[in-house]
């Protein structure tokens, strides 16, 4: 009965919240030609929508004051959920942004979490900005981008919406004539004259643009960092702020009159022999205090200092992109700590008549796992002479529309830190997986070890990357299976992307408690919440097993009641999902209404003295993952023939009663917490053990010199 009780009020909380939330759905879908009235009050009609785009022209009277249309019109950019953003825009006929307002979307972080207010308090910093203008969402060195502050705890979803609005904005000024296509990718590649060449020494190209420089001093460089976190970190004393940070030059070393010149003939033969079609070589030369190379290089051969970028997109280089000079042919090269060559691979589809420029990257560590980027640009034009440019072809032609590059791939370059360290966290743990039995014949070790792993997953996977499953992301994968399924639905957050792809995979190894066991944040908050309740010597309380197991059938029940409403509308089910606290103790950090938070202390509470209720009984996701736990190849726990009957030791101190009374494992349920096991081995614990072991010594000669019999048992 006390259940029951519980549950009502559960459910009394959700109602609640979704009283709540009207006022704000109603706030989402207020009328277009009412926005447009409260943006341009003097407007007093506007016409039928016309074009590609179903753009509408809004007037006072017969003057023109602006052009409004919907994004969904004219770009399909999937969000978070899947499901694109639609925004109403007015242009102005001089090009400029008037208004950038959210009609509709479906994420699932603002529609149960932060206030929506935010995301149109984002939109709105978009007033004012010429459609063909370069924005950005975080910091850049390039002044002639403009940058906008992202949304804490949705920086995919206003990631998205910036390219929806400045890719719709852009689309529709071009087709009204507003703006020029500036559009600086060619029809066709251009190609390198190798029938022109002329002696040159460094400081004639240099002159000439075919040898372009960039000099940084470290005041510069302490500057770019003023307003951010970094700000005062690492900074030089006033005395070294003119000092050389790094002095680095860059150019294009296939070109005969720069290649022939700097390395010799010798050497630039035997470079235009490596190349292969497509493949341009690109010089890099610097000296100062930071070099170009970055850590990366030593660590794993991937440059993580310095980028190309061009069209939009950008050329990372590995180890064997490199090639390292040891010195130049021309005599009047100024003495460089580091010259390299780095080929640019034809898959990068570059164009070397086409402007492009080299980022140099500096990053300020702020805390263990925090840090600030900040970029510099070199901007890079091969000199007209030295370029042959073809007449365009009906294949370059459609190229170019193929040309702009995936967002989700900018998120990854961006979120490479979290990447590395999650995917370094997935191989240790499954070091640990693999060598189970080797780590469970030291519990003590083991214990510890899998404490610092969920720190590691609170504070790290959970409240810095925001790495927290949910089973709205289940219901996101069904339902793109059953539509549109896309790649860059999920590819579009790297670190979700990577624990759902480790989860699968260990699912069908070990089952659904290496997740729930190491990698949920919500569970590894429960579980260290629970181990400190023991410590602090707390009273713990199980239900009988005839109950428990009765109470694992509701998480499934909480399941389908999700996937039923999903069918007949995903967003209201991302609403009913709330039932997970996921969002409040983790995404948010309890910032958010008194009754999301009280119902995750709720849950937390009660963990105190028992073990990880929420688990066991209520979370849909570990329900969903249950499922294909079924089809799990191998069993990694092993058991004794006595497990169950006589002994009862496993049984009785799993604290989350995953092990029946008949000695039985239900992976359904089990956490994977490895302390079974860690009996298993313990000789002096496991009861079996001590039994054979007490058998072994009474069977033990007395007399050290007499010959031991060898009893051979067959194995049953």
């Amino acid at each position: 009965m006390l259940m029951f009780d519980w549950q009502r009020r559960a459910l009394l909380l959700i109602l609640l919240w979704a009283l709540g939330s009207v006022s704000v759905l109603v706030h989402a879908s207020e009328r277009p030609w009412q926005r447009v009235q409260e943006m341009l009050p003097e407007a007093t009609s506007w016409s039928a929508p016309e074009g590609d785009y179903a753009v509408r022209k809004v007037l006072a009277d017969d003057q023109l004051l602006a052009y409004q249309f919907e994004t969904i019109n004219v770009v399909d950019i999937p969000a978070y959920s899947g499901k694109p953003v639609n925004l109403q825009v007015l242009l102005s006929p001089e090009g400029s942004i008037i208004d950038a307002f959210v009609l509709e979307h479906h994420e699932p972080i603002l529609l149960v979490g932060i206030p929506e207010q935010k995301l149109h308090d984002f939109s709105a910093k978009y007033q004012g900005i010429k459609a063909n203008q370069r924005v950005v969402v975080g910091k850049s060195q390039d002044e002639s981008v403009v940058t906008v502050d992202a949304v804490t705890g949705a920086t995919v979803t206003v990631m998205v919406v910036n390219e929806i609005i400045m890719n719709a904005s852009r689309a529709v000024a071009v087709s009204l004539g507003l703006i020029a296509d500036t559009s600086d990718r060619p029809f066709a590649a251009s190609s390198i004259r190798q029938d022109v060449y002329s002696p040159a020494s460094w400081t004639t190209l240099l002159g000439n643009g075919a040898l372009r420089r960039l000099h940084l001093t470290w005041g510069q460089v302490d500057d770019a960092f003023v307003g951010t976190d970094a700000e005062g970190i690492d900074s030089p004393a006033a005395d070294q702020r003119d000092n050389t940070f790094i002095d680095l030059y860059v150019s294009q070393l296939d070109v005969p009159t720069v290649g022939r010149n700097l390395l010799g003939e010798q050497e630039f033969s035997y470079l235009q022999q490596e190349l292969e079609p497509g493949e341009f070589a690109i010089g890099i030369f610097g000296t100062g205090d930071y070099s170009y190379k970055g850590s990366g290089y030593v660590r794993g051969g991937i440059f993580d200092r310095l980028q190309l970028r061009q069209f939009g997109n950008t050329i990372s280089f590995r180890d064997l992109d490199h090639i390292r000079l040891t010195d130049l042919f021309v005599d009047d090269a100024p003495a460089l700590d580091e010259m390299s060559v780095f080929i640019v691979r034809s898959h990068h589809d570059f164009d070397p008549g086409s402007p492009w420029s080299a980022e140099l990257l500096v990053r300020r560590q702020t805390g263990p796992v925090d840090g600030v980027f900040t970029s510099f640009e070199l901007g890079y034009q091969i000199p007209e002479e030295y370029i042959a440019r073809p007449q365009p072809s009906a294949e370059q032609l459609a190229a170019v529309e193929a040309a702009n590059r995936p967002m989700w791939v900018n998120i990854w370059y961006q979120k490479a830190f979290q990447i590395g360290v999650l995917l370094a966290a997935l191989v240790l743990l499954l070091v640990i997986l693999f060598l189970q039995d080797n780590f469970t014949r030291k519990p003590r070790f083991l214990h510890w070890l899998r404490r610092g792993y969920l720190v590691f997953t609170v504070m790290f996977i959970g409240w810095y990357a925001l790495g927290q499953l949910s089973v709205v992301n289940v219901l996101t994968f069904v339902h793109a299976l059953m539509q549109d399924f896309r790649w860059e639905l999920f590819l579009i957050d790297p670190v979700i992307f990577i624990i759902w792809t480790f989860t699968a995979a260990s699912i069908l190894l070990w089952g659904r408690g290496v997740f729930c066991g190491w990698l949920c944040p919500f569970g590894a908050l429960q579980e260290l919440i629970n181990e400190a309740a023991r410590k602090l010597k707390i009273r713990q309380f199980e239900l009988p097993f005839a109950v428990h197991e009765r109470l694992w059938a509701v998480k499934y029940i909480i399941l389908l009641v999700l996937f039923g409403l999903s069918l007949e509308s995903l967003a209201t089910a991302e609403k009913f999902a709330e039932v997970e606290p996921f969002k409040t103790a983790v995404t948010l950090k309890f910032d958010r209404q008194w009754w999301f938070v009280l119902y995750a202390v709720i849950l937390l509470v009660i963990n105190i003295f028992t073990r990880k209720v929420y688990c066991r009984y209520i979370c849909p996701l570990g329900a969903a993952l249950s499922i294909p736990t079924k089809f799990k190849l191998f069993d990694w726990l092993k058991r004794r023939k006595e497990c169950g009957n006589p002994c009862q030791l496993c049984a009785v101190e799993c604290e989350i009663q995953a092990i029946h009374p008949d000695g039985k494992i239900n992976h359904n349920e089990c956490h994977y917490c490895l302390d079974c096991q860690m009996t298993y081995h313990n000789d002096t614990k496991c009861p079996p053990l001590i039994v054979k072991n007490k058998r072994r010594k009474r069977t033990a000669p007395s007399n050290p010199n007499q010959i031991p019999v060898v009893e051979v048992q067959a194995n049953t």
